[in-house]
């Protein structure tokens, strides 16, 4: 079973509009919600966040600045928005001491990640190889796996994490179809996540409505769960 985590995002980025929007959604039951390190100023990101809390809604920030000072100050920030999962970066040694006296959920990514929006490089092995040093790591809840950010076999890639590194695995990254989420859930990911595909009007037959895109993947993921 799979479940989804809706991401207030754009090509890597937490969209301009994000309070509006999830004023709208806030009212559908789903219970993971989450948003990029970049993109609206940071005094946006804590109304935000104090919003998502006040629903019960869990929350996810996830860290896609590829920069040593830029990662440590998502880590902080994090800790500020009281966010329960903290997702991508690749910085564990330090991110881990900063986050080590609160409860939030650490799930950095495996292999190498270059530019933005982020790209998953490497050899199936190479990846799969970094999941298991990352999910030995005390610190390491689950990892962060831009599956469809690979140009490889994504589906062996999945398979070959989930199996080795025995972590709650999220496939991030280019889900903009149903046979996409249905591809992951049968892979036995955790949870995975969709943003930029809701925005681009992906799903629900192309409705501009964002309640009905969401309302989509929601039913998608049920579907596959």
């Amino acid at each position: 079973m799979s479940d989804f985590i809706f991401m207030l995002t754009h090509h890597d980025k937490t969209i301009e509009n994000c309070i509006e929007v999830f004023e709208k959604i806030k009212h559908l039951k789903f219970k993971y919600i989450g948003f990029k390190d970049i993109g609206v100023p940071k005094e946006k990101l804590l109304d935000l966040g104090k919003r998502i809390k006040n629903s019960g809604k869990e929350l996810f920030l996830e860290v896609v600045s590829l920069n040593e000072e830029d990662e440590v100050r998502s880590a902080k920030t994090a800790i500020e928005l009281e966010v329960d999962y903290l997702m991508g970066g690749t910085r564990v040694d330090i991110v881990s001491k900063i986050i080590k006296s609160t409860d939030i959920k650490y799930l950095p990514f495996p292999g190498k990640i270059v530019g933005h929006p982020s790209v998953l490089e490497g050899t199936i092995n190479e990846i799969t190889q970094s999941a298991i040093e990352l999910s030995s790591n005390k610190s390491v809840y689950g990892l962060d796996l831009l599956s469809y950010r690979f140009k490889g076999d994504v589906e062996s890639l999945i398979k070959s994490v989930v199996e080795k590194s025995k972590v709650p695995i999220v496939s991030a990254g280019s889900i903009d179809s149903e046979e996409r989420i249905k591809i992951v859930s049968s892979l036995g990911v955790w949870a995975f996540t969709v943003g930029s595909a809701i925005f681009e009007k992906k799903f629900a037959n192309g409705s501009s409505d964002v309640v009905k895109q969401l309302e989509d993947v929601l039913k998608l993921s049920k579907k596959y769960s």
